[in-house]
């Protein structure tokens, strides 16, 4: 028992980088109708509440194909499709009507309710709809009349964002108003990748029956870029719902930062996808991200690897592998799938009140997009966490490149005594410092 509420102690310690990155974010969640009728639904929908209190921006997309299958039954009209798409004639469109509305009353119920003892206990979550995707008819194509079929045309990013600021929960439906007063009956992948496109949001998450992307191999994709994953896509590599798959990768080609993939069986799927660094689903990107960290004793060959032909050229000097793991603590890197492909190191000189900036570089690969400027930055948090006043670096080949960081010349009698007492006078070093606060 004791050791299960450690662990609790320790998850709720870890979620909280998460928690303060995610809270302000908007962020699109989609899920279809059989996701609703599913048992963990009402677990789902917790969670949903505890993102809201926690100050995510939430834009909720449900569908309701299979509740529109049901209707359709019962009343006895026949169904028809045309690649995957539903013919919506006027018959129809009233099950979807009927479908959508008893689907968005239910999502409403289960977010007001608040019985004690009920993880929605005091929760208090306002849900907001309305006629706030404009669409437009998809017309004929190859012969056939989809009627009141349509597409999104326009979402109202000012209704919605008025919603959100006041704190509310917007609820869209798979249904669009068009200008001349019509009803049409949209796919639910469609109102939430253009939403998530619309309203510029930091990510789009998708619910699927699988836990996340999985490849023909049945192996769990965790982090995959998105034109990769278009590639297996068009090869038959990959066994994923489509429209899962077509709103992960429409979301991410329009600039979506991060689309993820969790499944809606799961119990606790989406929090751990969001508040674990491991996650449960899968994430897709344009481009694997970068961390930029303290450095491992792992490190010490890749940093090895970045900086010789910086030694080579007299850019740096020379470290041995047994030095470099000495001072390993000292560095800071950026990796990319797994490369480092920036360093930099800093020691402090508390004494003095001053610390120095040592073997910044950059992969020749890499440079660019600020990533010297984030290491930079990184170093002088890390030395003001050690109430250092002022930085000083030496250099022979990239002064300009400090001094446009905002460092200034100085001579070597500003150095610490230990670091005056080893300075080259073959390499003629400039002496630049920075002060900090």
């Amino acid at each position: 028992m004791v050791l299960q509420h450690q662990e609790g102690i320790k998850l709720f310690r870890n979620s909280l980088p998460y928690i303060n990155a995610h809270r302000g974010k908007t962020f699109v969640l989609m899920f279809g109708g059989e996701a609703i009728e599913h048992d963990n639904f009402a677990n789902i929908i917790h969670d949903i509440a505890l993102l809201a209190s926690l100050g995510v921006r939430l834009v909720l997309v449900h569908g309701a194909r299979p509740q529109i299958d049901e209707r359709v039954a019962l009343r006895a009209i026949e169904s028809r499709f045309a690649n995957g798409v539903r013919v919506t004639d006027k018959p129809t469109l009233e099950c979807v009507k009927d479908a959508a509305g008893s689907v968005r009353s239910q999502i409403e119920a289960l977010l007001t309710m608040g019985l004690p003892n009920s993880p929605m206990h005091g929760a208090q979550i306002r849900v907001c709809t309305g006629n706030l995707v404009v669409a437009k008819p998809m017309g004929v194509r190859d012969g056939i009349d989809f009627e009141n079929t349509g597409m999104v045309r326009r979402i109202d990013t000012t209704g919605i964002n008025d919603h959100l600021n006041d704190g509310s929960i917007v609820l869209l439906s798979p249904m669009g108003y068009s200008a001349t007063g019509e009803v049409f009956n949209l796919s639910h992948e469609d109102v939430a990748t253009q939403a998530a496109i619309a309203l510029e949001a930091d990510k789009i998450i998708v619910f699927s029956n699988y836990d996340g992307v999985y490849n023909q191999d049945g192996k769990l994709l965790r982090t995959i870029e998105r034109p990769l994953l278009e590639e297996m896509i068009a090869s038959g590599q990959i066994n994923t719902e489509k429209t899962v798959l077509r709103a992960l990768t429409t979301s991410v080609a329009a600039g979506i930062p991060r689309a993820h993939c969790v499944s809606y069986e799961k119990d606790g799927a989406l929090l751990q996808e969001l508040f674990t660094r491991d996650g449960t689903g899968s994430l897709v990107l344009e481009h694997h991200y970068e961390q930029l960290r303290p450095a491992t004793i792992d490190d010490v060959g890749g940093i090895l690897n970045l900086i010789k032909p910086l030694e080579e050229s007299g850019a740096l000097v020379k470290r041995s592998r047994e030095r470099l793991e000495s001072e390993i603590d000292q560095f800071i890197v950026i990796v990319r799938d797994g490369m480092i492909i920036g360093c930099a190191a800093l020691y402090l000189y508390p004494e003095d009140n001053c610390a120095e900036l040592a073997c910044v570089a950059t992969h020749a690969d890499y440079r660019g997009k600020n990533r010297g400027e984030r290491i930079l930055e990184a170093v002088k948090n890390r030395a003001l966490e050690n109430q250092i006043s002022t930085l000083f670096v030496l250099t022979t080949l990239t002064a300009h490149w400090f001094l446009e960081q905002g460092f200034v010349p100085a001579d070597i009698r500003v150095l610490p005594g230990a670091k005056k007492e080893l300075y080259n006078f073959q390499r003629n070093s400039k002496v630049f410092t920075l002060a900090l606060g």
